[in-house]
């Protein structure tokens, strides 16, 4: 298959809530309802790790979000710079993923510091990366005007490209790679725009997979606290090739971060009134997903058949499978505990008793292709939720008398 030379925005490397449009050179996140708290990222077709290149974004408009309650912290904001293709689509909250922020900040690694001035719409922002060294050196530039170095690597990145990166917030953007028969503002003397390098000397990103039939579905199984989430992390970092892309609440928090933290820790608001908005947007990205060919992790607790039905109809072609998180009683006592220190999270007794009331083990089929147990095998595993379902039923009639 044929690979397109022209290096644009990713349609495979970006959020489910991030529209490019343009061929490629346009982007927009989405910003109804709850997902006006949302950032978007995405990322270019195209690497480099050597050379000094650059390119430009000019923040279009700011979109309307007038729904947002009025304390929102910055509602129009966009980070721009560059990551590894290791990197989440998070810029600057990891490793080797470098963002400079209209709100006159740079990260890196989830730290940010003052840099720069800040931006918005109508502004141009020239990205510039400098590999004369052998070690990344990023600078920036506003509407023209050189506005200093941000970043200068301690170390060579060991072999590793760094991709054009955008992470957005209400605000539409345009990208100049090289297209325009002028750049919006000179480019700085010394560097190429991005998109005019040799193909030779760029790295080419991941290709998305080229039919359903290719994308895997997995579906998580498991009562809250199980461990489910912790066995996402080590697959997704075992399987880099896959890309996943992991459809869950908890990464829905991730994408409403302030300033790199969790808003229940810095923000002012009702956790429930979050939680709701960030499950709406689960929901609306379901919608999404299956029109996109990706390899998806949908990690919940999909204990109800009935649930597991619901949402893995759409994903029809998709190779489907799930994986069933149930460890012994004593560990998964060890797991709850761990996970309310860390997280400060647990769930009510009561919606416990209910999950394990109507937990029924998935089984291949029409649904799953197949069936993957990381815990207790399917016998064991079996007999541990025949156990739950009984307790489930007589501590709900219990509860239910003592309430009459």
């Amino acid at each position: 298959m044929a690979v397109d030379s022209a290096c644009v925005l990713s349609t495979y490397i970006s959020d489910l809530n991030v529209t490019i449009t343009g061929g490629g050179l346009s982007a927009e996140p989405q910003t109804s309802e709850g997902f006006a708290y949302l950032w978007g990222g995405v990322k270019a077709t195209y690497g480099v790790g050597k050379g000094k290149v650059c390119f430009e974004v000019k923040l279009e408009k700011h979109l309307n979000v007038r729904h947002l309650p009025p304390d929102e912290p910055n509602p129009h904001v966009v980070r721009i710079g560059w990551s590894a293709d290791s990197a989440s689509l998070q810029l600057g909250e990891e490793d080797f993923s470098y963002g400079y922020g209209g709100t006159a900040k740079f990260s890196t690694r989830g730290q940010f510091r003052d840099y720069g001035l800040t931006f918005g719409a109508g502004d141009v922002i020239t990205a510039c990366l400098d590999y004369s060294s052998g070690k990344p050196v990023l600078s920036y530039w506003k509407n023209g005007h050189y506005i200093g170095l941000a970043f200068t690597s301690t170390n060579i990145l060991r072999g590793k490209a760094l991709f054009p990166h955008l992470l957005l917030k209400n605000t539409a953007v345009s990208v100049n790679f090289g297209h325009r028969a002028q750049p919006y503002f000179p480019v700085p003397e010394g560097y190429t725009l991005f998109g005019s390098l040799p193909v030779g000397d760029r790295v080419r990103e991941p290709l998305a997979p080229a039919t359903k039939a290719e994308c895997d579905i997995l579906m998580m199984v498991g009562l809250p606290g199980a461990g489910k989430s912790a066995w996402v992390e080590k697959h997704c970092k075992e399987h880099p090739e896959k890309r996943y892309y992991i459809l869950g609440t908890n990464i829905i928090m991730d994408k409403m971060k302030v300033m790199g933290l969790r808003r229940e820790r810095n923000y002012n608001e009702r956790w429930e009134k979050l939680f709701q908005k960030a499950n709406d947007c689960l929901h609306r990205f379901f919608e999404i997903a299956p029109t996109r060919k990706r390899n998806y992790i949908l990690d919940q607790t999909n204990v109800y058949q009935t649930a597991r039905e619901r949402k893995m109809r759409p994903f029809n072609g998709f190779s489907r499978k799930a994986v069933v998180v149930v460890p012994t009683d004593d560990e998964y006592r060890r797991r709850i505990e761990k996970r309310r220190m860390e997280e400060n999270k647990s769930e009510p007794e009561s919606d416990i008793l209910k999950m394990k009331k109507n937990f029924v083990l998935p089984a291949r089929g029409h649904l799953f292709q197949d069936v993957i147990f990381v815990d207790l095998g399917r016998t064991d595993a079996a007999q541990l939720v025949a156990r739950y379902n009984s307790e489930g039923s007589q501590r709900s009639r219990w509860n239910d008398w003592l309430f009459v």
